[in-house]
């Protein structure tokens, strides 16, 4: 950060990116060099004695072979020059690194004579036209090994070009802080992902709302990132950073917490955190429900979890392409319904449960199962959470559009693709309701759902509630930015969401995403550390941890880093930064928002975290309750966090395993405390 600047452009690569490559290149080099030398010291004499002479002969070899030795000696100089320049200063520290585009631009000049002999060893090992044939058999094969690595790496070199160019690297950096040119800017960067992703993902181009998905998309990503001369490194070295950086305010809030004598905001009692809500709101619904919302992943899930007997699991739930009925409950689903075999083996249920089932997904348009549950009386609606690039464009449709539905609050945002996927659902959902509840009119309405699926199972809630007054919602990992803080309220007396840990998808939104670009910049300004240390750092962190140590000297100034939440003020933005250039960067990019409207997490949350073993506990096996939980409030899912487990949580597996844990538990103190 910035971009680096070459032949007039700019390019998505930094002047502090390329101690890694360069050392890994000199290591290679040094090999091949080892490998020339003793090649030189075999061949050179016997090229004299070549059948002829000059440029077919002796002489081609010897030009081949010492120009060979004399570029990869200078190639190795040029290169410890470039990692050890590369290496000096900070992120920001621009000038420490003045050094890196000519000797960068030097290591591209010399890729020309590098060709030319690569073309000659060609022409030698490979071609008939040199007339000095190699007798030892240990040169010939290091020769055309090195001709051939040549050209590997020669490829390996304009994919890299390729993958760092920047299709609008001619505009300059300041020129885009000006409001005409950035608006311009955003228009051509937004246009440049779009065409991308009609490249990319063709066959999404048929889809109904294909197009309109990749326009959206392409504006979030052009707007999330715009006038912030941001490269991806920036952003990696920025999560790692961040992870030290929450640590630590984690490490601060918890003396606070010591110091105040505070009661645990956390507790392992289940009777007490549910000793006030409706008697449906239970760990053992929503463990029932769960399973419900994970059978509607169909059978790439039931692959997923048995690799090497998912099959034989399927086998026994397939219909035959032959022995099909005509009139069948199941919509878009293949020749032998592979889908439903994944649901009515997962649910346990036989498909005479199943009233309606249809897999069609396209963007805005999930799959879903209604199902009779005759042990609960209800009908349940299961939806299919993001598992296909259709859903994860779905997903990131994440712009805010008016939803309207009888009982909430006027002017009312909800998430733009979950809410077109909510109205798409409901018109072939309805008639399937009808039929259900005209066979058992005495049933309630229950919806469920994992991730996505989750959030289109709440909007569908919403809609239906009028209709059906004593509807309930299971969601699991709801996304953050659905719907606004009104609504959100409005949903709490029907709507139980359930998130596990350090879950990333209960935390991301747009806003989320945004507040964390801002962080991102004023992080980078705060360390004092290279940009290779940090990722030599990161690489510790995920296996080790972050050591206590590092959580003060990573930082210029610690006591800059204060966690101050107010970040719709541009004074507390400006106070959080450890530079006034951070703080003005980060004031100038805070003020632009992708979409204007909050959109939060729905329902009554229940936050249930994994109970930290303190003191004796360490050293002294005591059978105590795994996971510990709280309810939660949506403002606490404002702001994403990088954690080791962030992704990890939101499996539906996972929430599954902690969900049967916490019950599995409860039922066993509970058999204990009669005994």
């Amino acid at each position: 950060m910035p971009a680096l600047r070459l032949l007039g452009r700019k390019w998505l690569a930094a002047s502090d990116d390329l101690v890694f490559p360069s050392i890994f290149e000199l290591l290679f080099r040094f090999v091949w060099l080892v490998l020339i030398a003793l090649v030189v010291e075999v061949l050179y004499p016997v090229t004299w004695e070549c059948q002829t002479e000059g440029w077919t002969g002796g002489a081609f070899v010897r030009l081949y072979l010492c120009g060979n030795l004399a570029l990869q000696a200078s190639l190795m100089l040029l290169l410890s020059a470039l990692a050890q320049q590369s290496a000096k200063g900070t992120i920001t520290d621009t000038d420490a690194r003045k050094l890196v585009s000519p000797l960068l631009l030097l290591k591209v000049f010399l890729v020309l004579p590098e060709v030319a002999l690569n073309v000659m060893g060609t022409m030698w090992m490979y071609c008939d036209v040199i007339e000095c044939d190699v007798t030892d058999k240990f040169s010939s094969i290091v020769i055309q090994s090195i001709v051939l690595f040549n050209w590997v790496q020669l490829a390996l070199t304009i994919f890299g070009l390729f993958m760092v160019f920047d299709p609008l690297g001619s505009v300059n950096y300041d020129e885009m802080l000006d409001t005409p040119n950035q608006a311009r800017h955003h228009r051509k960067v937004t246009g440049l992902w779009s065409r991308r992703f009609r490249w990319a993902f063709c066959w999404l181009k048929r889809d109904e709302h294909g197009k309109e998905a990749f326009q959206q998309v392409a504006a979030l990503l052009s707007a999330l990132f715009r006038s912030t001369d941001l490269v991806p490194s920036d952003v990696v070295a920025g999560c790692v950073l961040l992870r030290v950086r929450q640590k630590r305010e984690t490490r601060e809030m918890r003396r606070i917490q010591m110091l105040n004598d505070e009661e645990p905001i956390y507790t392992t009692d289940v009777n007490k955190v549910f000793s006030e809500t409706p008697p449906w709101m239970n760990l053992d619904h929503a463990l029932h429900y769960l399973r419900l919302s994970i059978a509607a992943y169909g059978w790439p899930y039931v692959l997923y979890r048995h690799c090497f007997t998912g099959f034989c699991k399927l086998a026994r739930h397939l219909t035959c392409c032959c022995c099909r009925p005509k009139n069948t409950i199941v919509s878009d689903d293949n020749c032998c319904l592979c889908h439903f075999a994944g649901v009515k083996y997962m649910s346990k249920l036989s498909a005479d449960d199943i009233v309606f089932a249809s897999f069609n997904n396209r963007v805005f348009e999930l799959p879903f199962c209604v199902i009779v549950d005759h042990e609960r009386e209800s009908i349940v609606v299961a939806i299919r959470g993001s598992i296909s690039l259709s859903d994860i464009f779905t997903d990131f449709t994440a712009g805010s559009e008016r939803f309207e539905a009888d009982g909430l609050p006027e002017g009312t945002a909800a998430h733009k693709g979950m809410s077109m996927g909510a109205a798409k659902m409901l018109r072939r959902l309805n008639p399937v309701l009808d039929r259900a509840f005209q066979q058992f009119p005495h049933y309630d309405l229950v919806l469920t759902g994992h991730s996505l699926g989750a959030g289109v199972a709440v909007l569908v809630g919403i809609k239906l509630r009028p209709r059906y007054p004593h509807l309930k919602v299971f969601a699991f990992s709801t996304p953050a930015g659905l719907i606004s803080r009104e609504a959100a309220r409005y949903t709490e007396s029907f709507v139980l969401t359930v998130g596990v840990g350090d879950d990333l998808v209960m935390r991301l939104s747009v806003h989320s995403i945004e507040n964390l670009r801002t962080k991102v910049i004023q992080t980078i300004h705060a360390t004092k550390l290279p940009k290779y240390r940090i990722m030599l750092n990161g690489f510790g962190y995920a296996l080790f941890g972050v050591p206590a140590r590092d959580l003060e000297s990573t930082w210029r100034r610690p006591e800059d880093l204060e966690a101050n939440h107010s970040d719709d003020s541009t004074d507390a933005l400006l106070s959080q930064g450890v530079s006034t250039e951070a703080a003005l960067v980060s004031r100038n990019v805070f003020t632009r928002r992708f979409s204007t409207a909050r959109l939060f997490t729905p329902g009554r949350i229940l936050h249930i975290v994994r109970r930290k073993r303190m003191g004796i506990e360490k050293k002294v096996r005591i059978q105590e309750p795994t996971y510990e939980m709280r309810w939660a409030c949506a403002e606490d899912f404002m702001e994403l966090q990088v954690m080791p487990r962030m992704l990890l949580d939101h499996l539906p597996e996972n929430v599954h395993r902690t969900i049967e844990t916490i019950v599995k538990e409860k039922h066993h103190y509970r058999v204990t405390a009669v005994v």
